[in-house]
């Protein structure tokens, strides 16, 4: 399976024009999966009033290009429901099938969680073969909420993450990799945004082992999952068998 992320420069609320780069940037792209960032449509924005979806308008362009490319697609974006705003993760197919999860760890250092509401439930989506944990930015610092449980074979992180703490994103990414024995793939977002932090281009994707296994190709990173590899390498080394029991309280 080809799975492509897109290091994204968000153009800070402004959905349409967030839209219209995504188009551009995926014309004569082919892959089996194509991720976007965190909050790709706004930027990682605590205006949740003035930014969230009501219409479901991320989800909706999402449907529109998984069908036009016949090919899935994965972001998160704010989403008001309910009378509360939620950090949300779609994991979208060509047919229109749409799971979601909601951002389980909210980032209190930047006031995520004055704002938003946390999600409750760890959300696992499979895929032509392949089965994925979704998860968003600051959940990489919970091992956790992502320990497998021989229930998923990939994670997929989508992140604002400051070039400012990139080491330890790069450091996580690969950890989450060889002690869930998974591919990992980890999609940041480049540029400035409108706190005026900056964003280094520092998307991977690591094997099992923590071997890279990405390719980049101008703002466009891209990794093969071998699903064979990895089984292969889950029956020699069976490290998984030796994990602690224990239950998630939510």
């Amino acid at each position: 399976m080809k799975v492509t992320g897109l290091n994204s420069d968000i153009i800070w609320k402004d959905k349409s024009g967030n839209f219209k780069a995504i188009e551009k940037e995926l014309q004569n792209q082919e892959a089996d999966l194509f991720l976007l960032p965190e909050m790709f449509s706004t930027g990682f924005c605590m205006d949740a009033s003035e930014v969230s979806d009501r219409n479901e308008e991320s989800l909706e362009f999402l449907k529109k290009i998984s069908k036009e490319k016949n090919t899935a697609f994965s972001g998160s974006a704010p989403v008001e429901q309910d009378g509360h705003f939620y950090n949300r993760m779609y994991f979208v197919q060509p047919d229109g099938e749409t799971v979601f999860y909601n951002k389980r760890h909210l980032f209190s250092f930047s006031g995520e969680d004055k704002v938003y509401t946390p999600g409750k439930e760890r959300v696992i989506v499979s895929y032509k073969g392949v089965r994925f944990l979704l998860q968003v930015c600051y959940d990489l610092r919970f091992p956790v909420f992502a320990r497998n449980n021989n229930d998923y074979d990939a994670i997929l992180y989508v992140a604002n993450w400051p070039e400012k703490r990139v080491g330890a994103w790069e450091h996580l990414l690969k950890a989450r990799a060889i002690e869930n024995l998974s591919f990992v793939f980890g999609l940041n977002r480049i540029g400035t945004d409108g706190n005026n932090l900056f964003y280094q281009e520092s998307s991977h994707c690591f094997f099992a082992d923590g071997k890279e296994i990405s390719h980049k190709n101008g703002n466009r990173v891209s990794a093969e999952l071998d699903m064979n590899e990895l089984e292969d390498f889950r029956k020699h080394f069976q490290f998984l068998n030796d994990r602690d029991d224990f239950s998630i309280q939510l």
